[in-house]
């Protein structure tokens, strides 16, 4: 059987929502939407975002009104559902919920943006080593992790338009990707490039000097899988021409 999920970060779920995200997810039949980004708080959802046929929602919120956020929507109920990883300074975000499904958890993720100050970038790669310590204590107690969301760094060269201009800039820094090779190091594949190596394949662009038109993109949205994982992905894509958003939505699928 298929098991099919995507990922997106839709910057603002009520403003994307005006623009065909539902409809679109009922028309795909995902079996779990994992989204980022949503920037609503818990006194702002309606039945409308909340309740959609077939489906379970489970949000996680920011203290700071406007700002992060993250949601899954399921049809199958997980087994246990966590908000953050038990870090206050990350949780009060709103930036994680992981669903436990029994053979696999799925974390989704906005992982911090380090451009604003270097104290955010502080943040950041914080974040990222408490997360990278979160999962192998998760690796430790059998349970096998699927990681989902907007990472907030293009890995590789391959991974945005114009790495040699970006060198300097939060998402393409030295310390940012020697965490992502560390991340892959410690037993997590990348399953966009199991399937895809070719250039040209982004998932962000910046809204306002017409990127996406020219697609002068980054990559930066990614599914992750546990090794252990890997005999059960079957297809790993980005939706680039499902529009919304800033960010397009990138898709797992799993035989299980």
């Amino acid at each position: 059987m298929k098991f099919r999920i995507a990922s997106w970060n839709v910057n603002g779920l009520r403003a994307i929502a005006k623009k065909g995200f539902f409809e679109w997810k009922e028309k795909e039949k995902y079996d779990v939407v994992c989204l980022q980004e949503t920037k609503i708080g818990a006194d702002q959802l309606t039945k409308e975002l909340m309740e959609r046929k077939g489906y379970t929602s489970y949000f996680s919120h920011a203290e700071k009104k406007g700002y992060s956020g993250v949601a899954i929507y399921t049809r199958e109920k997980p087994k246990e559902i966590l908000n953050g990883f038990g870090i206050a300074k990350f949780d009060s975000e709103g930036r994680t919920v992981i669903a436990d499904y029994g053979d696999f958890l799925i974390a989704n993720i906005y992982f911090p943006n380090g451009k604003a100050s270097p104290e955010r970038l502080q943040y950041k790669m914080e974040f990222y080593e408490a997360f990278l310590q979160y999962s192998k204590k998760l690796q430790k107690e059998g349970k096998r992790l699927i990681v989902c969301g907007d990472f907030n760094t293009a890995h590789k060269e391959i991974d945005l338009a114009h790495p040699k201009n970006n060198h300097n800039i939060s998402g393409f820094l030295p310390q940012e990707r020697d965490w992502m090779d560390r991340f892959q190091k410690a037993g997590h594949i990348d399953t966009f490039r199991i399937y895809n190596q070719n250039t040209e394949n982004y998932t962000w662009w910046h809204m306002m000097t017409n990127a996406r038109a020219r697609n002068v993109g980054w990559r930066i949205d990614y599914f992750f899988i546990h090794e252990s994982l890997k005999n059960m992905a079957q297809a790993a894509t980005i939706e680039a021409a499902v529009m919304g958003s800033d960010h397009c939505p990138v898709t797992l699928t799993l035989k299980v």
